[in-house]
């Protein structure tokens, strides 16, 4: 499924050629050993030297209530615009967090996807821009959302969304040495027949938002509830399921990543994360810190504005 707001596409080209499904058994690799990624200098990092400028809000530790992630994201991409207007260019925004556990609804959302009567929901909703069906966000699903000028890198939509779903690739092979691929047809990343990381992107005059979530250390039985992104004949997985699956933890006082606890499993994959994409658009990351009270007052200032 492909979950595109303003934009929509009947199609997906085959990317079998370039990265084909394995056999679901056939998921993990443990002949390189397993590795804590280097830390980088992420406030000066230059890809090939000519990195374009993103913003970095880097929240993994903070759990953001969705609605007020979202409307910092459209405050964001509103202010793009005018800046693209006055200027002819923008900066680009990287955010980076965690989520309250919450469902949230596509463009072509229907109830058939849901077991649960919406007036007795088990968590939170939110019906939004985004186009595709619904899904899960909660406590140990890193979620990132670029906001970008694709103007500034490719207009292509297609384009992009490969290469969200090659981030992802290389994060997992490169510091898990899980192999993961496409499925043709498929937005998202998936391990066999376990889906790992769903896409979904709303483009606003070549501007991104929305964004992608990895399942890291999240408990999955919220997933039960309904059925995710409309694809009813596969299944969803997370990374420590994956580690713990191919080798579980028997001891402790080890530094093997297959038991490390959630907290440390999920800045690895931060980590890891922020770096590919950099190199994936080439970026040169500008920190930028801001604290979860002071989005709850942006929030509230926006809607006053729009009142």
């Amino acid at each position: 499924m492909i979950l595109l707001g303003a934009f929509s596409f009947s199609t997906v080209p085959s990317t079998a050629s370039v990265c084909p499904s394995l056999p679901q058994r056939s998921r993990i690799s443990l002949h390189k050993p397993l590795l804590y990624p280097k830390p980088s200098n992420f406030a000066s990092l230059v890809i090939n030297g000519h990195g374009r400028i993103c913003e970095l809000f880097d929240l993994h530790q903070d759990q953001v209530p969705y609605e007020v992630a979202w409307a910092w994201q459209k405050e964001i991409v509103r202010d793009k615009k005018a800046q693209i207007e006055n200027e002819g260019d923008c900066t680009d925004t990287l955010i980076i967090l965690q989520h309250p556990s919450v469902y949230t609804l596509g463009t072509s959302s229907t109830e058939e996807n849901l077991k649960f009567d919406l007036k007795n929901a088990p968590f939170h909703i939110h019906r939004t821009e985004r186009g595709g069906e619904v899904t899960y966000h909660g406590p140990g699903q890193l979620v990132m959302y670029p906001i970008i000028n694709l103007r500034r890198h490719k207009m292509d939509l297609h384009w992009y969304l490969r290469t969200l779903e090659e981030v992802v690739i290389r994060v997992l092979s490169s510091t898990f040495s899980i192999q993961a691929s496409r499925l043709e047809g498929l937005t998202g990343v998936w391990v066999g027949n376990e889906k790992l990381a769903a896409i979904g992107i709303r483009v606003s005059h070549w501007i991104t938002y929305h964004g992608l979530a990895l399942n890291v250390a999240t408990d999955l039985s919220p997933f039960k509830w309904i059925i995710p992104c409309g694809i009813r004949d596969r299944q969803v997985g997370s990374i420590k399921g994956l580690l713990r699956e191919v080798k579980p933890c028997i001891g402790h006082g080890t530094t093997d990543l297959h038991c490390l606890d959630d907290a440390n499993l999920i800045h690895i994959t931060h980590k890891s994360l922020i770096e590919e994409f950099s190199n994936a658009f080439q970026l040169e990351y500008l920190n930028k810190t801001i604290s979860v009270p002071m989005l709850y007052e942006r929030k509230q200032s926006s809607l006053t504005n729009e009142t």
